[in-house]
């Protein structure tokens, strides 16, 4: 098993703990780790190793709060689906276990799943992602998992990077949006009518 740096502008976290095919964890497996080991956040490839990542740090950790609760305000009256947290984890279809900063997951989907499988890191890929970059991520990994998304189902994705004031917008079939101090953003047609103003971030 090898313990290493992901890239070199990531020094100390996130880590990956090269597992695969030495050991391979079946769901059950991971998940108790995970509870196991909660002062980490922990993620899985597609291929079987494990991410290993620290607790945000505060600034990061507020930002993500923010963000959380805005679009918690908008699904609480716009009712069509369900907000998670960056403490839920989710299984792929390519079998990589992923937390997203925030996430949202239409109503009638969700509730396809059994109670068991809500239980656990949920079978599903969200509708719709955030990713936070703090000072520490890689910002290739972070583009990376980006994309992962959008090929396993995601309908639109938000890689919001406070320190350079930039915004990546993924979505399926389309090329990477990139956009420099933008004021806000829209989530039409995904979250109908939500509007996140950037000011509330930056």
């Amino acid at each position: 098993m090898i313990l290493s740096p992901h890239d070199l502008d990531s020094p100390t976290y996130p880590f990956i703990l090269q597992i695969h095919p030495v050991v391979q964890m079946d769901d059950d497996q991971l998940f108790e780790f995970c509870d196991r080991n909660r002062d980490l956040q922990i993620e899985r490839t597609a291929q079987g190793d494990l991410i290993l990542m620290s607790p945000a740090a505060s600034a990061s950790g507020h930002i993500n709060a923010q963000l959380t609760r805005l679009v918690g305000n908008w699904a609480e009256v716009d009712g069509s689906g369900l907000v998670f947290d960056s403490s839920s984890g989710f299984t792929l279809p390519n079998r990589a276990v992923r937390a997203p900063d925030v996430s949202w997951i239409q109503r009638d989907r969700w509730h396809t799943l059994t109670p068991a499988e809500q239980a656990r890191f949920a079978p599903i890929c969200p509708d719709f992602v955030i990713e936070l970059r703090s000072p520490s991520d890689s910002l290739k990994m972070l583009q990376e998992k980006m994309q992962e998304y959008i090929d396993n189902g995601a309908r639109l994705g938000w890689l919001i990077d406070p320190q350079s004031h930039r915004v990546e917008v993924y979505r399926p079939d389309a090329e990477i949006e990139a956009l420099q101090d933008p004021e806000s953003l829209r989530g039409d047609p995904v979250l109908v009518g939500f509007r996140l103003d950037l000011q509330r971030v930056w």
